[in-house]
């Protein structure tokens, strides 16, 4: 007669059988032994999740998102985040020189939130992938100037997921027909398969930056594919979430830091305006209250205090950017264009401090706050500030005509004749 079987792991992992035709008693038993035993496994499972997370192993995973309590009345609230970037980005003092009399300037990293998706838009991402996904896109179309960090960063992140990713990129009209070649962030993009269409600066100009993102999803749509569409920088009122997040993350390290640290003021690049809205209202949501001081690298303040104001109704946010946010020009001769002061600024702050800043954006920041900081010390005075480097190292590429003259200390080096020289001596690996 064949005996019906069921089976339960014990603590030890080895198999234990009974049947139904033990006893009553003994088969509670069991029963109660798998129970705990199961509840055992589930502790072990939380344990090793919360294990994995701290060593990493939540990357590029999907989660449901809860927001900081001081923003769960913003509207409306994302469902989910997808884990891209290294975070928390280190903060750290930054000693930089001629600053006002009793005046620190501390950095947020979040140059260091990755490699190859490094920089400020990788938070953004975070929350424009996750919904992509959850509205079953399986390519991203995004748009941006030809050495864009955000359309590099949405690039990877794409094929991380799995994802095609078509790429706008604005280039002048001399070399829109020729290939664009493999400088700087193209060098990652066409690495990552990404599709790039060229477009004047001219055109862009005049059809603007949405139509030409519909143009291109419009066309994928009628070859049967299903294209999310990212705006320029990824900032619209979904990616600012973003920087809502980073917040609460400075929060957090602030609290848990040995140094007791308040910070009185945030300085930041202003290029698309998504990090300036988020960093913003979470700043004057929160507990932080730190001033934010943008500084525009391409169209002027108006134009920023109006698009900010756009993405804070997004979120029913009920506040004047003007509130919350002082903007100033910082774009100098236009966007990507540097002058020789600049290109100097970046090379001495590097020799000086061992901080990289990219030309472009976090550059022209902090050029523009040490400007303003030399010409209105006493603004600046005793205060304590946070600036947010917001990445861009592979725009240097682009700049390596302009900056090489600044940059000879090389030489050939001096061995003397007496110094004995035999062959095969210095193996070669």
């Amino acid at each position: 007669m064949l005996v019906s079987r069921s089976f339960v792991f014990s603590p030890i992992n080895k198999l234990t059988v009974f049947s139904q035709s033990q006893p009553q008693h003994t088969r509670l038993l069991l029963q109660s032994h798998r129970i705990h035993t199961m509840a055992a496994e589930a502790a072990t499972t939380n344990t090793s999740n919360t294990t994995a997370k701290a060593a990493g192993m939540d990357f590029l995973t999907k989660k449901v998102y809860t927001p900081p309590p001081w923003a769960s009345h913003i509207n409306p609230i994302p469902s989910h985040t997808f884990s891209l970037g290294h975070l928390p980005t280190p903060i750290h003092k930054w000693n930089l020189p001629n600053l006002p009399p009793n005046t620190e300037v501390w950095l947020k990293r979040d140059d260091l939130s990755g490699m190859q998706l490094s920089g400020n838009k990788v938070r953004k991402l975070e929350f424009l992938m996750a919904d992509a996904v959850e509205k079953g896109a399986d390519c991203i179309v995004t748009i941006g100037g030809i050495q864009s960090n955000h359309c590099r960063a949405t690039a990877v992140a794409a094929k991380y997921l799995n994802l095609d990713c078509y790429l706008i990129l604005r280039t002048s009209k001399v070399l829109v027909d020729q290939d664009p070649g493999l400088t700087g962030n193209l060098l990652v993009e066409r690495l990552v398969g990404a599709h790039i269409d060229l477009i004047s600066k001219e055109e862009y100009a005049k059809i603007g930056s949405g139509v030409l993102t519909n143009l291109l999803k419009e066309k994928l749509q009628k070859e049967g594919r299903r294209p999310y569409v990212i705006p320029v920088g990824g900032s619209n009122s979904l990616g600012t979430w973003g920087y809502i997040e980073a917040i609460r993350e400075i929060e957090e390290q602030l609290q848990s830091g040995t140094d007791k640290v308040k910070f009185d003021d945030i300085v930041v690049a202003c290029g698309s305006g998504g990090s300036v809205a988020g960093l913003s209202l979470a700043s004057w949501l929160s507990s932080l209250k730190a001033k934010v001081n943008a500084f525009s690298v391409c169209d002027d303040p108006d134009y920023f205090y109006d698009y900010v104001q756009g993405l804070l109704d997004g979120l029913e946010a009920g506040v004047d950017s003007r509130n919350i946010v002082d903007i100033q020009n910082a774009k100098g001769l236009g966007y990507a264009i540097n002058t020789s002061e600049e290109i100097n600024f970046v090379k001495e702050i590097a020799a000086t401090t061992g901080i990289v800043l990219d030309p472009v954006y976090s550059g022209k920041a902090a050029y523009g706050m040490m400007k303003d900081m030399a010409e209105n010390p006493k603004k600046w005075e005793g205060r304590r500030v946070l600036f947010i480097h917001t990445g861009g190292l592979l725009g240097l590429y682009d700049k390596v005509e302009q900056m090489a003259p600044l940059l000879g200390n090389w030489r050939r080096m001096d061995v003397n004749e007496s110094v004995p020289r035999i062959d095969g001596l210095g193996k070669m690996f």
